[in-house]
């Protein structure tokens, strides 16, 4: 699992070209919310763990935050400086894991898409060590979700992902708005947070074909996955919208805002 997982986080620097116009934008309640709940201002420092090219830390810094974005990736850090260019932002080149501080600095530390990158065994400490007393850990993702009555292209899809040898595994989750994980449990289990809120975000883009295999090429499955595979994958993909009358596809988009305040006293981590 660790080594799949370092070997995919890995993937993403390959598509840093694409990675800024292809990925949704995150739905602008989601920053306001987060700024409610930390009680961050203008002025703060924040340390922002897979700033990528800059998608959630463009939005943050326009709203006065001072922002360290922590990015593994050389070409997504390249890509992050030239789009954050003017803000408060400095730009650090480097996996959260191996950064070198400074400790217990920071109002905020914000991870958008790129928490469950990090080692889930020390993620929580290394978070808590960079907060400053009171300080908040705020995390959300951008997952595909299947609002009940919504496009059925994805169901069709499934039949091309099972022929080239990538379908999903029996079972796996097809979960509707507002049904994402709550990862409550494990964050209290840490000893080190307390759950402040975690609220769900739902929105809907429509893509053509461009678009959407511009978006799958950002996906680290899509990108480790076999070009042969790939290249069939895309193309049937073209083919079946290229047959709609509209030539688009309706994806539905899900966030889960989960936001922690740092304990004082921390209690023994949960087995």
């Amino acid at each position: 699992m660790r080594d799949d997982r370092e070997r995919l986080r890995t993937t993403f620097d390959e598509a840093a070209d694409l990675y800024q116009d292809a990925r949704p934008d995150y739905p602008e309640p989601l920053f306001e919310r987060l700024l409610e709940l930390t009680g961050l201002r203008p002025g703060d420092a924040v340390l922002e763990i897979g700033a990528g090219p800059g998608k959630a830390t463009l939005p943050l810094a326009r709203r006065g935050l001072r922002i360290t974005a922590v990015e593994p990736g050389p070409s997504l850090a390249a890509h992050a400086r030239e789009n954050l260019r003017g803000l408060p932002v400095e730009v650090v080149h480097s996996r959260f894991e191996d950064w070198s501080g400074p400790w217990g600095a920071y109002a905020a530390v914000v991870a958008a898409t790129a928490w469950h990158w990090v080692d889930p065994a020390s993620r929580y400490q290394l978070a808590a060590a960079v907060l400053r007393p009171g300080g908040h850990l705020a995390t959300w993702g951008a997952e595909h979700v299947f609002p009940v009555g919504g496009d059925l292209f994805f169901d069709e899809l499934q039949q091309v992902y099972d022929a080239i040898g990538e379908g999903l595994p029996a079972g796996a989750p097809r979960p509707q708005p507002g049904q994402l994980p709550d990862h409550s449990e494990e964050i209290e289990a840490s000893g080190l947070f307390d759950v402040v809120a975690v609220e769900h975000f739902d929105w809907t883009v429509d893509y053509d074909a461009d678009g959407y295999l511009r978006l799958l090429s950002t996906f680290s499955g899509h990108i480790a996955m076999p070009a042969d595979r790939r290249e069939r994958l895309y193309a049937e993909i073209r083919r079946r919208l290229s047959e709609r009358p509209s030539g688009t596809l309706r994806r539905g988009w899900g966030a889960v805002l989960h936001v922690a305040r740092r304990r004082d006293h921390p209690r023994p981590q949960s087995q």
